[in-house]
């Protein structure tokens, strides 16, 4: 079984293209979603990222994401010290995950991460496929989403890289403007993939 690691930058439509995945049924893991389950659910992440950001960090025994957001963003070194008590954790669902799904006879599975390059994750991808929109595009959904401002979101985009960047490590790219055309590139995709890799 084959790994396809999906990326891109905040507010590039990352979840709409892995859905569309998951609508093929594809097995999906979504990294950022699970950090956030982990953090709601691990006695020993909550310890330590209330021992970095203070108990502030949770409100109700739930993350406090607006507070943890404002530390994280506004601080390289908390970003850096916070990433390196989640990705491992992380990184240890994944590989329970994978091992249950190499069990079934499914040709390929997704692994999406927003900062898959980031962190080096893309050298456990056989493919990597990169989501891009339009930057004021990009801004735009984050503020509707998230209820933030622009300057939060741009604030938010300088911790990850440049979509030209990531062009350069990526083999493909879908440009998620419009959903019908984002869809169709996703069904082409995955032909291409099942007749690459089928009985590989």
């Amino acid at each position: 079984m084959k790994i396809v690691g999906i990326t891109g930058g905040i507010g590039s439509g990352k979840s709409t293209v892995v859905k569309m995945f998951e609508k093929l049924e594809v097995p999906v893991y979504v990294a950022d979603a699970k950090a956030k389950a982990l953090m709601n659910d691990s006695d020993e992440l909550k310890t330590k990222i209330i021992k970095l950001l203070g108990k502030n960090a949770y409100k109700d025994k739930i993350p406090n994401r607006r507070f943890i957001a404002d530390q994280i963003f506004n601080d390289k070194s908390k970003l850096k010290k916070f990433n390196a008590i989640v990705h491992p954790a992380v990184h240890d669902d994944f590989d329970k995950w994978l091992e249950q799904v190499r069990r079934t006879d499914t040709v390929y599975c997704i692994y999406e991460a927003a900062i898959l390059f980031e962190v080096e994750r893309q050298e456990l991808c056989d493919m990597v496929i990169l989501v891009t929109a339009p930057r004021t595009e990009r801004i735009d959904r984050v503020m509707k989403r998230d209820n933030i401002s622009s300057n939060e979101v741009i604030e938010r985009m300088e911790h990850q890289w440049a979509d030209e960047r990531k062009k350069k490590l990526a083999d493909f790219t879908i440009e998620n403007i419009d959903l019908d055309e984002t869809e169709e590139q996703v069904n082409r995709m995955h032909s291409y993939i099942l007749n690459s890799w089928d009985h590989a």
